[in-house]
Formats: structure tokens, sequence, C-alpha cells
């Protein structure tokens, strides 16, 4: 599972130019679920989200996570994140889940979110959307659940 935050002073997706989900200060979280994945990669995630310094204190240090921060979240559904581009010009998709199966983790990872307390407003699954972003930085930043089972550092022969 792969999540690209953005840090953001508001953001809003739209959907047949219908507003779907909309908030201030937070984050939008674009969300791709790629065969293989589980409900232990949402659940890494969203502890990765809602706990990374990324937000700023007084002294305009990154030392504030979203719930230190009290921050809004928008969970946008995108299966271009789990695009395969090293073979030729088009990307391929092969590796996204199929949609009976990323949706349900998807719902589940907004669950996760909505149980720490935050507010979390949603795209629509499947939907072509429009979102409009105000990126606070710019801050953006990649996650991929699969960096759960990588060291730190590299290991080191002897």
């Amino acid at each position: 599972m792969k999540a690209l935050l953005q840090r953001v002073s508001k953001a809003v997706v739209r959907v047949d130019q219908a507003t779907v989900g909309e908030i201030g200060k937070g984050l939008v979280i674009f969300l791709g679920v790629e065969e293989g994945d589980s409900e232990k990669d949402a659940e890494y995630l969203r502890d990765k989200c809602v706990n990374l310094r990324i937000f700023p204190n007084e002294a305009s240090k990154f030392d504030l996570s979203a719930l230190d921060s009290r921050a809004d979240l928008l969970v946008v559904s995108q299966f271009t994140l789990v695009a395969d581009t090293r073979k030729g010009r088009r990307p391929s998709f092969a590796r996204a889940a199929a949609a009976d199966v990323a949706e349900p983790l998807v719902d589940y990872f907004v669950g996760l979110c909505r149980a720490t307390g935050l507010t979390v407003e949603t795209g629509r699954f499947q939907a072509y959307m429009q979102v409009e972003i105000h990126n606070d930085g710019p801050v953006t930043i990649w996650l991929d659940s699969a960096d759960r089972h990588r060291p730190r550092r590299p290991q080191v022969s002897q």
C-alpha cells in the first residue's frame, strides 16, 4: 500500500462539480492499494500518516504530528500510485489491487483514521475526481507499507 501525503492549508475534492470532501489545515492522503496488501498495511500507513512529525511548532520546526496539531485528513483513493513505469512509455497498473479488494482496504484505512478522533473527509472510490490542493510549505511525503519490512540501515557483510 502506498500513500502520498501533502500538507495543506486547505483542500477540496469534487465529483461532477459537486464537493464530496473538504478540509482546512491538514493532510491530503492519496492512497494506492496493490495486490497482496492487507489490513496490516493499512494499519502501518495510518500510524505513519497521523504520527509523522511534519507540522511546525512555535519555532517553525517540524515537531508536531497530525494528531498533535489536530489536523484534518482528506483521503483520496488513487490507483495510479502503484504504476509501474519501468518499461515503455505507458504506465502499467497490473500491480493495482482489484476494486473488490482495494475498496474495503481504503474503507478500513479511513475507519482507522476516523478512530483517532481527527476530522476525516474522503473522495469517492473509482470516480473521476478533481482535487484542489493548497500545498503548505510545500511538504510532500511518500510512504510505502513495504518499508516496514526493509532495514533502516544497509546490512554490512562481514
